[in-house]
């Protein structure tokens, strides 16, 4: 096995951990979940990089790569809808991983006629907002978990120290998750509709 390879498998693996330090909670399990989130994109920049560099693009590689992004992607949001504070809707999160199943359905039939879909930019664009729109939701579930463990205070208590300042950061660190995931939902959506009209004649009887 090729060190890309072997460098998706250990992306997969860190899932289960991410899982873990989410349900757990805490300021520590959720630095944690941080830190093997990021370790996990990392190994997903770099695997892509070495099998295109070295030429070791293979049928195993293609399955896992893609497979090992939507099993991370999904459990953090998945994760988030179960927290309160972030704001984060379930109807966000379907979309996002509807469109996973879409995109997987339209591949699956392009392997069955020799086709490979390969990303595109709107595919490269959608990933790279639901990296960046979870590690600010994970960003945020630390601050307010600091605030509460060490100053023993929630974001509604903080307003009450000042009806500026203090009202307009709690409004925005309330906000964001929301927002980040909302900007990563439009990526989504338009990611899955440029493949489905790029690859359409695929859906057709003749195609």
């Amino acid at each position: 096995m090729n060190l890309a390879n072997k460098l998706t498998i250990a992306r997969i693996f860190m899932v289960p951990f991410f899982i873990l330090f989410m349900e757990l909670g805490g300021v520590c399990n959720s630095i944690l979940a941080l830190v093997v989130f990021c370790a996990a994109s990392i190994t997903d920049f770099f695997d892509g990089q070495i099998a295109r560099k070295n030429k070791i693009i293979t049928l195993l590689g293609i399955f896992l790569d893609p497979l090992a992004d939507k099993l991370l992607i999904s459990a953090a949001f998945i994760c988030f809808v179960g927290i309160p504070m972030l704001g984060i809707s379930a109807w966000m999160v379907i979309i996002i991983i509807g469109r996973e199943f879409v995109i997987t359905g339209l591949r699956s039939i392009a392997a069955a006629k020799n086709i490979i879909i390969p990303a595109d930019k709107s595919g490269k664009f959608k990933t790279v907002s639901q990296i960046v729109a979870i590690i600010l939701t994970l960003l945020i579930l630390i601050i307010n978990e600091t605030l509460f463990k060490f100053v023993r205070l929630t974001p509604d208590t903080l307003k009450l120290y000042d009806c500026g300042s203090y009202a307009t950061l709690v409004l925005i660190m309330k906000r964001i998750p929301f927002w980040a995931t909302f900007i990563t939902v439009v990526f989504t959506v338009y990611s899955g509709v440029n493949y489905m009209l790029k690859y359409r004649k695929l859906l057709s009887k003749n195609g």
